[in-house]
């Protein structure tokens, strides 16, 4: 819950009405002291010391109002920075709660459009480290489809050439046809740039987002009037990318130790703890029926000694890809530790035994050699119970297949 600020907006800055007196009375009261002391022997000119108490009273009300005008808009742009960390603060404190990162930067799209007054729509264009290729990667009241189908790098941006190549700072446009009328990219570009919003696209706010010191992406916000964004509404992006950065950074930093807490870092499947907390979770269905897959590679310790460890990692890798290949996210996958590998699935069993056949095929033919037995059997939701059978099953084929070779 927000702690409620105890500070009133209308305090804020204003004098008691105690103090307005006072400082009303004595400059008035001095006034008329020093008229009736140098006044002349004819009596004191009334009419010249009323329109001396009406031009201070004027004077002190003008200033008053200025001053309180000044109040007011410090105190809008702070609502506006606090909202933007709040905002910011809310992205980070629930990253977790993202499936990945382009569902984070669609939230911190749409808080960044509802945070800024003059911006109707925006996007994020991601930026690749390597080629400098840009690719939209996030909308709002833009059809990123028509976006996805411009093909640019950086240097072609606006950004770019209005920072001489720095990608620095924050640049306003304020006319968009004028901006595009002198880039390289061709008409027909530059008409879906300005016409993929419901409305046509007349100015734009653009901000680099750096992270770790190199160029991330560009936080466009975009209106449909010409001349939307002053040098405030600049000001305020700048420290909307500077926390955006943040957030983005520690969002990552989340994900990456979520991978590793809950993900093998060789193969990429699930490790045995996360699997097993996965295990309860698990969706049956009763007319496709569900099956525990125990897989143990067979020549993994034969690969390390005759080829390397490293050739070794490359078997386990392809042995996991072929896995992801044939089941992927519908089965719930795992590398349980060393040389085995467990998979909860969907039956029917009759096809699972018929994919499994066609992963031994698929790695026999492969540039390194890789065999697996298997254990499958029904799992009911008792999992000790069902892992204890897969186990003898597994042996059982290991022992068969060994049989077979040796005949």
């Amino acid at each position: 819950m927000k702690q409620r600020d105890s500070l009133k907006r209308k305090r804020i800055d204003t004098l008691d009405y105690r103090f307005h007196i006072l400082l009303l009375a004595l400059p008035l009261a001095l006034f008329m002291g020093l008229f009736m002391l140098f006044a002349p022997e004819s009596g004191v000119n009334w009419m010249a010391l009323l329109l001396v108490c009406l031009v201070y009273l004027l004077g002190y009300s003008l200033s008053y109002y200025l001053h309180q005008g000044r109040i007011s808009r410090l105190w809008h742009h702070l609502e506006q920075v606090v909202g933007i960390n709040d905002a910011t603060y809310e992205l980070v404190h629930l990253s977790s709660h993202y499936q990945d990162e382009h569902a984070f930067l669609d939230a911190l799209l749409n808080k960044a459009v509802s945070v800024i007054n003059g911006a109707e729509m925006g996007s994020i264009i991601r930026v690749d480290p390597d080629t400098h290729q840009l690719e939209f990667e996030s909308c709002v009241g833009i059809d990123i489809s028509r976006l996805k189908t411009i093909h640019f790098t950086l240097e072609q941006s606006f950004e770019y050439r209005l920072t001489k190549g720095k990608c620095d700072r924050v640049v306003v446009i304020d006319d968009m046809r004028n901006i595009n009328a002198g880039s390289t990219l061709s008409e027909e570009e530059q008409e879906i740039l300005l016409t993929a919003a419901k409305e046509p696209i007349r100015s734009t706010l653009s901000s680099p987002i750096h992270i770790d010191g190199k160029l991330y992406a560009m936080l466009n916000l975009d209106s449909s009037q010409m001349g939307a964004f002053s040098d405030y509404d600049r000001n305020l992006v700048s420290i909307l990318t500077h926390e955006a950065a943040n957030a983005i950074s520690l969002y990552q930093k989340s994900r990456r130790i979520t991978q590793l807490a809950q993900f093998d870092p060789l193969t990429g499947l699930h490790n045995r703890r996360h699997f097993e907390e996965q295990v309860p979770n698990w969706q049956h269905n009763d007319s496709l029926g569900s099956f525990l897959v125990l897989i143990d590679m067979d020549n993994l310790k034969k690969i390390n000694d005759q080829l390397g460890h490293t050739q070794g990692d490359q078997a386990l890798k392809h042995l996991s890809q072929v896995m992801q290949k044939y089941w992927g996210k519908k089965q719930l996958l795992a590398r349980f530790g060393g040389d085995e590998f467990v998979a909860l699935c969907q039956g029917p069993e009759y096809r699972l035994q018929e994919q499994l056949q066609c992963m031994l095929e698929e790695l026999a033919d492969g540039p390194i050699k890789v065999g697996f037995s298997y254990g499958i059997v029904p799992y009911a939701g008792h999992w000790e119970q069902a892992f204890t059978l897969a186990d003898a099953a597994m042996y059982r084929h290991k022992d068969n297949r060994k049989r077979v070779a040796n005949l």
